[in-house]
């Protein structure tokens, strides 16, 4: 695994929602819980690329804001139908309270 990149503070992303970052060929959305708790997958739903980012989120999963298919966060698995499951990224939050993407040295590809 490659050095952790830095997408800036915490505060980007205020709880109940997610942002998109564009990391080169890769974008990812990053959601905070409104418990606090950080995730990141593909930025894109697999059904019809919707923008996750926008999605609804409850809990630790959240609900594609095109047509409505619901995803689990922190395991990126389809919940209720058979689109296809999200590819999910290790992210956590530093000391300085600064959101850290772990991308693997052969990042995982969207399902489309």
């Amino acid at each position: 695994m490659s050095e952790p990149l830095d997408l800036g503070p915490i505060d980007l992303i205020p709880p109940g929602e997610g942002r998109t970052f564009a990391l080169g060929a890769l974008r990812v959305a990053v959601f905070r819980t409104r418990g606090g708790e950080v995730y990141a997958t593909q930025a894109s739903c697999p059904h019809r690329a919707g923008p996750l980012a926008d999605a609804l989120m409850g809990g630790r999963s959240i609900v594609c804001p095109l047509h409505g298919f619901k995803f689990d966060l922190a395991t990126g698995a389809a919940v209720g139908h058979a689109c296809g499951n999200l590819a999910v990224y290790a992210v956590s939050v530093d000391g300085d309270r600064r959101i850290r993407l772990h991308i693997p040295a052969e990042p995982a590809k969207e399902a489309v």
